[in-house]
């Protein structure tokens, strides 16, 4: 069973779009969406339960140049 995250991103300013193109063609989320206030980016993603959920996050999405500072939200359950 994979993980699910949530991590919202802050983007250099007027890099956004740029940046969801890049998360969008690496197809490493289930879930991206604009959002307003701190953060410009909402994002879901499901890390294998065989990776180390930071290493993962750290290699294939914070690597993405644009991206400023990330907040990510582990989850438990589902109801």
């Amino acid at each position: 069973m994979s993980a699910c995250v949530f991590i919202q991103i802050r983007c250099t300013p007027g890099k956004t779009y740029q940046v969801a193109e890049e998360i969008a063609l690496r197809e490493i989320h289930s879930e991206l969406y604009s959002t307003s206030g701190e953060y410009d980016l909402l994002l879901k993603m499901y890390v294998p339960e065989d990776q180390d959920i930071g290493k993962f996050i750290n290699e294939h999405l914070l690597v993405i140049p644009g991206i400023e500072r990330s907040l990510t939200t582990l989850t438990f359950k589902a109801f």
